[in-house]
């Protein structure tokens, strides 16, 4: 898994590659909640995301009721495996999606 982010004033995108699992879940956690300080709108772009277990659906869910208490949080460019996959799990109705 890879992890960038771009911050703009009070908007801050993080774009996630490849994998997120078990083993990658906790830094994925880890770089969101310790740059989303002062951020009112966060993004993630899942262009490059392949796969999302449970453990990643934690986080997102996580990040997502973080942010609901202080601004939005959207999420852009599913892959159609990686968008499978939370239909299945019906977090396709609880997350914004782009």
């Amino acid at each position: 898994m890879e992890l960038s982010k771009v911050k703009e004033n009070e908007k801050m995108t993080v774009a996630i590659s490849g994998r997120v699992d078990t083993v990658t879940a906790p830094e994925l956690e880890n770089y969101i909640f310790e740059n989303v300080e002062g951020i009112k709108e966060l993004v993630l772009d899942l262009k490059d995301m392949s796969y999302t277990s449970s453990a990643g659906l934690r986080v997102i869910l996580k990040a997502h009721k973080t942010m609901s208490s202080k601004g939005s949080m959207k999420i852009i460019n599913v892959q159609s495996d990686v968008m499978d996959i939370f239909e299945i799990t019906g977090f396709s109705d609880i997350l914004n999606f782009v």
